[in-house]
């Protein structure tokens, strides 16, 4: 069955606008996974300085901006469509 220029141009379309989606979801599931790296290693250094007796305030708000940051890109991200391909590069 021989694919007419239309029929081409338009499972192109579909093809592209697919590859866009998962790139997307991609991209939240690097930042994700960069804040909950940073989260991490935050919450470490504040429970370091709350037992040595260090100021820690500025560490513990650090890590809320990071929390915060966080959840809303878990929510945001619920909202896209689920991931059904690897992205190819």
């Amino acid at each position: 069955m021989m694919q007419t220029p239309d029929s081409a141009g338009a499972l192109a379309g579909q093809a592209k606008e697919h590859h866009t989606r998962v790139k997307s979801a991609e991209d939240f599931d690097l930042v994700i996974g960069f804040l909950g790296f940073w989260a991490l290693v935050l919450l470490v250094i504040t429970v370091a300085a709350e037992l040595s007796a260090q100021p820690a305030m500025g560490w513990a708000l650090g890590l809320l901006a990071v929390i915060l940051a966080l959840w809303g890109m878990l929510r945001l991200r619920r909202r896209l469509p689920a991931r059904t391909s690897r992205r190819i590069t």
